[in-house]
């Protein structure tokens, strides 16, 4: 969801929730998630977050480190060091978020079989429709 479609004529209920939509795709985004989980156990190089998330690229990594640091939930450290070192490390915003995380993926590991069957009891009335 892009800035402009919160200009967009909408409901009072869609204006207020648009600007809420876009951090809660930004936070519980997958790669974000994966991003944050690291840099809440230690301060993490650019490096270390590229070997560690399977599947990332170059550019999906540069691109979400840059909006967590812009959202306030990474914060960016240059030291002055050949070459430079570059750690991103958790904001307090982010050790908080990091709470809700743990507690939405407990609900998703609790949940996994009841949703499993009914995807699966779905799938079964789809195909017989």
């Amino acid at each position: 969801m892009s800035d402009d479609d919160c200009v967009l004529p909408k409901s009072d209920v869609q204006a207020e929730a648009c600007p809420i939509v876009q951090i809660i795709d930004r936070v519980a985004g997958k790669w974000s998630v994966s991003i944050l989980v690291a840099a809440i156990r230690k301060p993490v190089r650019y490096t270390e977050l590229e070997r560690s998330i399977p599947g990332i690229s170059r550019r999906m990594l540069t691109l979400t480190l840059r909006n967590l640091e812009r959202d306030g939930l990474l914060e960016r450290t240059v030291y002055p060091t050949v070459p430079p070192k570059v750690e991103y490390s958790a904001t307090p915003s982010a050790r908080e978020l990091y709470g809700h995380l743990t507690g939405l993926l407990e609900w998703a590991e609790r949940h996994r079989p009841d949703i499993i069957e009914a995807r699966k009891a779905y799938d079964e009335q789809a195909l017989a429709a």
